[in-house]
């Protein structure tokens, strides 16, 4: 077996934490497990260096980690906080003289084509991010350097998203539900990431009774939450209500995976 490490980029919502404007005890907190960026993931092995989902924290979240390379971005779905960060590909396009690809479902590449018009006009302004657009589908194994990626289906509400398995790592973000396939991989995870947005009720993302409610029948040996709201308190004091194996996960936090 291989290890690789996983660093948590963003465990925030679409606004972030904190919020602009707010004075709860959340946002005002002086620890920095309480000042979330966007979600996201940075994967690294001795042959790849990958990103998951690029939001508009994507620079920052870059520069703060002291990160200049990425062999691909694993994009989970089309939402702004998701995609928001392709055109800050264009220091690393430049930096390290390659093309980057973006992985994602056809939907979301139709959606990345539109809002990014300009990266595709056949007469190309000098500067322009260099991206290449490869459809992916639940069910795809992905060979990327010497990491094998299993494509996995949820669903953020209504719409049908992607998470990935990674060796014995499986990272799920914006989950409302959870298909049977995916859970039967998911119990092949030592180590599961997933969501958990705040304690009251949403209609498209699980809250924290939800989300520990589907982690309860499940195997990995560890639980890291992300993609939370300054609604669900800070990190010190919902860390006192999670069970043995579940963490709040943080900024800049780092795992070690096998694959």
């Amino acid at each position: 077996m291989n290890q690789g490490k996983f660093t948590f980029l963003g465990t925030g919502t679409s606004q972030g934490v904190p919020l602009i404007g707010c004075i709860c005890p959340v946002c005002t907190s002086s620890d920095p497990r309480n000042k979330r960026l966007r979600s996201a993931g940075y994967i690294v092995t001795p042959e790849v260096k990958l990103n998951i989902d690029i939001g508009t924290d994507f620079r920052q979240q870059m520069l703060r980690a002291e990160l200049n390379d990425t062999d691909g971005v694993l994009i989970t779905h089309e939402h702004i906080d998701h995609i928001n960060g392709i055109d800050d590909l264009r220091p690393i396009n430049q930096l390290q003289d390659k093309v980057i690809p973006l992985y994602a479902e056809a939907r979301v590449l139709e959606q990345i084509r539109e809002r990014y018009n300009y990266i595709f006009e056949k007469s190309r302004y000098p500067g322009l991010p260099k991206i290449r657009l490869v459809p992916i589908v639940p069910g795809d194994t992905l060979m990327l350097g010497d990491l094998e990626i299993e494509v996995l289906r949820v669903y953020h509400g209504d719409l049908p998203i992607l998470g990935f398995k990674m060796g014995d790592l499986t990272y799920l973000t914006d989950v409302k539900r959870v298909p049977q396939e995916t859970i039967d991989k998911i119990n092949l995870s030592e180590t599961l990431i997933t969501s958990a947005l705040h304690k009251r009720t949403h209609h498209s993302h699980m809250n924290l009774q939800e989300s520990l409610a589907f982690v309860e029948g499940l195997t990995p040996k560890q639980v890291y939450l992300i993609h939370c709201s300054h609604q669900m308190g800070t990190y010190e004091e919902v860390s006192t209500e999670l069970p043995p194996r579940v963490e709040l996960a943080y900024d800049g936090l780092e795992l070690i995976f096998q694959y």
